[in-house]
């Protein structure tokens, strides 16, 4: 049987609601090259690119390793290409190495303005984190590693990242802002896990959540959560125009609030959005003080 999935399945595959697990980053790191006189917007774009396809090129990966595993079989949460039959798997294995090879080429001609040549093997270790996530015979996602990678990929190695190659250094603000946007979203990833423990127990998947157990992954989702504004209060002593970060913290009420009170499965859905939210909220605030403060 031919599996031929729709435009708008293909981008609902693409999960658009991750994107700014994506631009967050980009956003925050350009804002602290900008602080230090470096910012390139070419630079910028480009970097904003290899962060998208990045994240779109995981996603699809996610969804082709745990489609043939059978681990979407009984999930709750977003739509899955192979999960649900839609499209084949070949189909969405060659999607994700599609986006892989936009990033690289995206990456390509970022270290080529930067000049930043070896950064050409920090892309390539986000593409290979990228697809072993749940890809490989011995994923790491499946071990319980999959938010010290969301902290390290799309936190320092993403804000840092496009800091350097812009301004040719980090500073003490840069990093901050690192942790701050790593922590938001390693909390998305928690709650995402938080919300498929059931099904993740049945499936033989080893999250985090599912080490710590429902009462520990809440208590750790809070706490990162709370960690940005932890680093909002410190670089504010310096900079007091990053304390605008806090008008970021109501958006992070709801799902706090549905994370503490013990939501679970389809409940918890709103919480991963508005999490993400949040996060692009705190990063843009951040980014802004730190390049006009």
């Amino acid at each position: 049987m031919l599996l031929m999935a729709t435009v708008a399945q293909w981008i609902e595959g693409a999960r658009l609601r991750t994107f700014p697990n994506a631009i967050t980053p980009v956003l925050a790191g350009s804002g602290a090259a900008a602080g230090m006189d470096g910012f390139d917007p070419l630079i910028a774009l480009l970097a904003l690119v290899v962060s998208l396809s990045l994240i779109i090129g995981v996603n699809f990966a996610n969804d082709y390793s745990d489609g043939i595993r059978g681990t979407d079989d009984s999930r709750v949460g977003p739509f899955r290409l192979v999960g649900s039959r839609s499209a084949a798997p070949g189909a969405v294995r060659n999607a994700a190495f599609a986006c892989f090879g936009i990033a690289a080429l995206a990456g390509l001609g970022v270290v080529a303005l930067s000049g930043q040549w070896w950064m050409l093997a920090i892309g390539a270790l986000c593409i290979a984190g990228a697809w072993f996530y749940t890809g490989g015979s011995k994923p790491y996602g499946y071990a319980g590693f999959g938010e010290v990678a969301v902290f390290l990929f799309f936190g320092l190695i993403a804000v840092l990242g496009t800091m350097f190659v812009q301004a040719g250094q980090v500073s003490g603000f840069g990093i901050g802002a690192a942790v701050g946007v790593g922590a938001l979203s390693c909390a998305v990833l928690v709650a995402n896990n938080l919300r498929d423990i059931p099904s993740d127990q049945v499936s033989g998947k080893r999250t985090l959540a599912v080490m710590l157990g429902d009462r520990d992954t809440r208590t750790l989702y809070t706490a990162l959560a709370l960690v940005p504004f932890v680093i909002t209060v410190l670089i504010g002593l310096r900079n007091s125009w990053v304390l605008l970060g806090f008008l970021a913290l109501p958006l992070l009420l709801t799902p706090l609030r549905a994370v503490v009170r013990g939501a679970t499965g389809r409940y918890l859905i709103p919480a991963v959005r508005d999490t993400g939210f949040a996060m692009l909220g705190w990063g843009t605030i951040t980014g802004l003080a730190l390049a006009f403060g």
